[in-house]
């Protein structure tokens, strides 16, 4: 899902920059979806570090080398 995510936004990012007229109403709706998709990227890369097991029962995190 985040390649396709990623895939959409980059196709309205290039739609956006290229240099061709579209009514304005079109182009609001391509800005209102580029956020959005931004938005989505977002919370995809979040729950995915989130989702990550963190490590600090190292030897500077552990109690017991502290003892």
């Amino acid at each position: 899902m985040k390649k396709i995510v990623r895939k959409i936004s980059q196709v309205v990012q290039v739609v956006l920059l290229a240099p061709i007229k579209l009514p304005v109403k079109a182009l609001q709706v391509l800005k209102y979806v580029a956020v959005g998709l931004g938005i989505i990227e977002t919370v995809l890369d979040q729950e995915k570090e989130e989702s990550r097991p963190t490590e600090t029962t190292g030897k500077e995190g552990s109690d017991e080398a502290a003892k």
